[in-house]
């Protein structure tokens, strides 16, 4: 009888052992140096990069499929969002400033299939290092380490300013919106698309929403969410904005991506391994944040909002 308990009990400790793992290495927000640590960290043990290719950010599936490749959906959100902000109307040799550019996936595919003038800026010299390193010779891509909320540009450097998923690690999205507005120009144009909470106002969280609110924000360096209205108001009253903002929340077609994060595991176990038994545990460790991302977002209590607007 014993013995036949003996792999449930192990389980449990294995479980246990993995949430105790969990809980005790997470990533708090205390400042951006530690927005910068964890994303060289990521960045230097290269599990990211080898599980979900250049792009760190979600991925776009058209009409909700399912069935398309985790890292062309990544592909296809850039152009995606290309297209619905208007910056497919820009002329080659617009300058664009990609702000929070990760390892530059973005930024090469603005240079490249747009033939856009590109300056990635990130908070984490590990990212600057590996987008420079990836980045072919001839490509017109330029990375900086740089605080987004004090970009050393002057007022009207860019025709475009693009980030994706660099918000939520913003403790002032005031300053985030003022910069990024400072530095484009009269008529230019904001893409932006981030991970935004529902109206906790209007609608407060229930105690468990409030538990798993929290997860979200200690496990991956997130000073706070705001709701999508919250930041276009910010951006529309912003003194260096035209006024008109156009939002949408892209939930239904980026959604997917939550599994897919953790099935490139499976389908990659030897990527894993080949790294090491520490990103084994590494990897598992982002998979109860990875299933409570999913359980926000499907449920509404997160949202991925998408802005434009013009300077």
């Amino acid at each position: 009888m014993l013995e036949s308990l003996l792999p449930y009990f192990l389980l449990v400790l294995f479980l246990l052992a993995l949430f105790i793992i969990w809980r005790n290495n997470a990533r708090k927000y205390i400042s951006s140096s530690t927005v910068a640590s964890a994303y060289d960290a990521w960045t230097q043990d290269k599990l990211l990069e080898r599980l979900w290719g250049e792009h760190i950010h979600l991925g776009f599936y058209p009409a909700g499929k399912k069935n398309i490749d985790f890292r062309k959906a990544k592909i296809q959100f850039v152009h995606e969002l290309v297209k619905w902000s208007g910056l497919d109307t820009l002329p080659k040799g617009s300058r664009i400033l990609d702000v929070g550019c990760g390892i530059g996936g973005s930024a090469r595919i603005l240079a490249k299939y747009y033939g856009f003038n590109v300056t990635g800026i990130t908070i984490s010299p590990a990212q600057v290092k590996r987008a420079r390193e990836l980045t072919p010779l001839g490509l017109s891509c330029d990375f900086q380490v740089m605080d987004a909320l004090d970009l050393k540009f002057e007022d009207g450097t860019f025709d475009a300013v693009w980030s994706v998923e660099a918000g939520a690690h913003m403790n002032d999205k005031n300053k985030f919106a003022d910069e990024m507005l400072r530095t484009l120009r009269p008529g230019g144009y904001l893409a932006l698309a981030d991970w935004n909470s529902r109206d906790l106002k209007r609608c407060p969280p229930t105690f468990i929403e409030k538990l798993v609110l929290k997860q979200l924000l200690e496990q991956w360096v997130h000073p706070n969410f705001i709701s999508i209205n919250e930041f276009s108001d910010i951006l529309r009253t912003n003194k260096n904005s035209a006024g008109e903002v156009i939002t949408d929340n892209w939930n239904y077609y980026t959604n997917p991506s939550w599994y897919d994060s953790i099935i490139e595991g499976i389908r990659r176990p030897f990527v894993i391994v080949s790294l090491g038994p520490l990103a084994i545990i590494k990897s598992l460790r982002e998979i109860p944040t990875l299933l409570l991302m999913n359980w926000a977002f499907k449920k509404g209590l997160m949202e991925f909002g998408v802005f434009k607007c013009r300077g």
